[in-house]
């Protein structure tokens, strides 16, 4: 089989689960459609170098998860802020409360923080795999999960939080 069937066959796999993971990270959805572009486009172009092809969704989910932090660390330097809503808030489309407001909660955790809690609780890697993804060592992955979750519990912190809260640490 020849690397573009091989990729066309992949893609139509795994698109749908790549752009729910770079939704989960940036909270929108026309960034996210732009971050796992460019990580299919990342992989199409490594796709004859690899030797082996076995971990590809791993290798994929590594790309979505540093491209989304190169991003980030791009958007840090321009005063434009990217938005897939307009000032008034919408109703939503058969969303519960509890999971909008875990949601919007989780869009003000810092970046790299809730790549982590994605991986980690969204995904369900272990601490090794998701340093493996993010290109840290373990003891960075416990700190940002430890962080990120003290950071989301802050922003839960309001009356009536604490269901929303109990639902988010059961995950783990």
């Amino acid at each position: 089989m020849t690397w573009d069937a091989e990729f066309t066959t992949y893609f139509d796999r795994c698109a749908d689960s790549m752009r729910f993971t770079a939704y989960l990270l940036c909270g929108n959805h026309h960034e996210a459609e732009d971050v796992v572009q460019s990580a299919f486009l990342k992989l199409y172009l490594a796709g004859p170098r690899l030797a082996r092809r076995e971990g590809l969704e791993g290798y994929l989910r590594q790309i979505v998860v540093r491209t989304f932090l190169a991003e980030r660390r791009r958007l840090r330097w321009r005063r434009e802020r990217l938005t897939d809503e307009p000032p008034e808030v919408a109703a939503a489309d058969g969303l519960s409360e509890d999971r909008l407001v875990l949601w919007q909660a989780l869009s003000g955790v810092p970046a790299r923080q809730r790549a982590v809690l994605v991986l980690r609780f969204w995904h369900d890697l272990g601490v090794e795999e998701t340093a493996a993804a993010l290109g840290c060592s373990a003891g960075t992955v416990k700190s940002q999960t430890n962080k990120g979750l003290k950071a989301l519990r802050l922003r839960l912190g309001g009356p009536g939080s604490d269901a929303l809260w109990t639902e988010v640490s059961n995950r783990g």
